[in-house]
Order: structure tokens, then sequence, then C-alpha cells
């Protein structure tokens, strides 16, 4: 197995994009765009990434949406299907499916990626995700509630060690603690290693991805959080002897003015769908009264799912290098309310800043 594609020159920031896989993107929101969640969209964010030289693509895995009067994410693609075709779309852009590793066996995953690697010539990725969010799982009967937080990461641990063996061994034969292989083959094997991604902020998913990974998506509460985030994760993979990219998600609300961007996004946020982010927020474990509160917020931000910047072509600019500069991080994953518009408009007046700067 040959090396993994030529990572960006040291100090140069990566740029890419979350597809918006599930019907209403990003915004939960009845007054902003609402994409459905169709292949044609996000082949076109996929292509004008693509031609915009950004560095990646990456769509996630989601199983169960979360209603609302919006019924955010009820309809989604799969994952690993649709980065498939986007591989055979594009040209340069690196694509990076999301797997659940509690869905599916370490030998299909193994294949998968082999032909994945084939249809991308080397550019694909693996996102993976542990599977911490029961209702999505518990639909399918595949959810283990005597698993606790950490037993789901050894056996995350187990299960990628069995990938890479597959991807790099004519034959493996293990008996783990969750896994029996006997004379497991999987041919081809990967030309070269899949770059893996994962993200958590718990100490065993910065443990994880320290030990395992090429690349750690982190999320904090502000600009130093996601530095002291940063400078964690990448201490704990030298200690390992390794060395990891670090990113984080952003959301771009880009208008001509800064003024127009502004009420752009207070329009965005105005019909915030109260119901869906609520049912997001128990997904992730918190009491109803505690989800609930959360929900009682600004609402021009409540729609959102992580950091925005808001502004015109110059401001962004200059607040995304902010971002980037004072969180130490390696790239940024970015999110736009409708891809189809907003995209082509920040290839065109304000990544050539991003680039000059990086």
């Amino acid at each position: 197995m040959t090396a993994s594609p030529a990572s960006p020159a040291a100090g140069a920031t990566e740029y890419g994009i979350f597809l918006p896989i599930g019907n209403g993107g990003w915004i939960m929101s009845e007054t902003a765009p609402h994409p459905r969640a169709t292949y044609a969209y996000n082949r076109e964010a996929a292509l004008t990434a693509d031609r915009l030289g950004l560095d990646f693509v990456m769509s996630m895995a989601k199983w169960r949406g979360y209603g609302g009067r919006t019924d955010h994410w009820g309809e989604t693609l799969e994952s690993m299907t649709m980065m498939s075709a986007l591989a055979e779309a594009t040209q340069r852009v690196k694509v990076w499916a999301t797997v659940h590793t509690n869905l599916f066996h370490p030998a299909l995953v193994a294949k998968m990626f082999a032909t994945l690697d084939q249809v991308s010539d080397g550019r694909c990725g693996m996102n993976v995700v542990v599977g911490a969010y029961e209702h999505e799982f518990s639909q399918m009967g595949q959810w283990r509630s005597d698993f606790s937080h950490d037993d789901r990461y050894r056996y995350t641990e187990e299960w990628l060690h069995l990938v890479q063996r597959l991807w790099s061994e004519d034959s493996v034969t293990a008996h783990g603690e969750f896994f029996t292989l006997d004379d497991c083959q999987s041919r081809p094997h990967p030309s070269r290693r899949p770059t893996l991604v994962s993200a958590g902020r718990s100490e065993a998913g910065l443990r994880f991805q320290a030990a395992h990974c090429n690349g750690s998506f982190l999320t904090a509460e502000d600009l130093p959080g996601l530095r002291a985030a940063g400078e964690h994760v990448k201490a704990l993979a030298a200690e390992r002897g390794r060395s990891l990219r670090t990113y984080a998600m952003l959301t771009v609300v880009l208008d001509e003015t800064d003024a127009a961007a502004e009420a752009r996004f207070r329009e965005h946020g105005r019909g915030y769908d109260a119901e869906a982010i609520t049912n997001m927020k128990l997904s992730w474990g918190l009491p109803l009264d505690r989800a609930m509160s959360m929900t009682a917020g600004d609402e021009a931000h409540e729609a959102f799912q992580t950091a925005v910047v808001v502004g015109g072509p110059a401001s962004v600019a200059e607040q995304v290098l902010t971002h980037v500069h004072e969180t130490g991080l390696d790239g940024l994953m970015l999110i736009f309310p409708d891809y189809l518009q907003d995209l082509p408009a920040f290839g065109e007046l304000v990544l050539p800043t991003l680039r000059a700067e990086s």
C-alpha cells in the first residue's frame, strides 16, 4: 500500500464543505433555504467545490430526522453510496464518506473503501463515527444499551484495526472481544490508505483520534476552547509518535454588504424550528427541560448548528482568517445556507484572500 495523498504544505489551511445530505441542510428554520436531500443538489455543490479548488467534500451519515415544522433531516441520502458517485463526478477534490462502525461489519467496509479508492483515484477518506445517538439505531435493533461510552470506542478501535489489516493483508484471522475473522480475505487492497478522520470532544474520542486518525474534527464553546482542544489532541498524537490535522465546522452567511448579510442572517434565524432543535438536543442525551431551555436562546443563532460568520466578502474573509489564526486549526469545513448560490460567490470573492493568507 502506498502512502496517503500528499497533505497541504506546512502551514497551509484546508477549506472544504459539509455537504447537505439531509433536507434542510444545516439551518433548522422555516425562513432559511431548504435544500432537498437529492443527489443532483449535492453533485452540483461538489462539482462547484472541485472547480473552485477546495480541498475536500464530506457528508454525514444520518438515519433518523428531528421532525418539527421543517421535518429537519427527515429525508437523508446514504453517505458512502453518494460519495462514490461524487468521486466519479469530480476530478481533484478529496471525498470523505462517513461510516457508523456499529452498523457496518469491518470486512464490508474494507471492501467498500477499496472500491472507493479506485473510483476516486486515491482521493477517498473515511469519517469514523462511533454511533452514539440511541434513537437512530434502536429503530433498527442495532443499539447496544449495554455499551458505555468508553465501550463504544474500544469496539471501534478493534473494528478499525481489522479494517486496516484487511487493507494490507491477504488473509486475516482474528478472535477479538467483538469480532471473529477466520481466514478473511479482502482483495484488491487500496492503492493507498484512505484518509481517516473522526470527531468528538470527549477524552476517549480525542485519544482515539490521536491514536488512529489523520484528522480530528473539534468542537468547543469558543475560539480559545478550540485552540485548547487542538493543542491537546496534537499533544496526545505526539505522545504516540504521530501527527494529525485539526478541523472545525463554520457556517458562512455571505452577501454583497455587511448590512445585507446581517439582514439575511436574522431572516434565516427568525423562523427557527424550536421543536426540531429540541428533538436534536434530546438525541444528544440532554433532559427535556435542559433541551428546551437551550432552545429558548437568541433565535437568530438557535437555527444554526455551528459557529457563524456574517458579512460582505471582505468581512467574511477577515472573520474566517481570525477563526483560523486564533484557534491554530489546520482546516475548516464550511457550511452555506444555499450552496448553489453561496458557494460560487464565496469562491470568487472570499477564497482568493484566504489562499493568499494561508
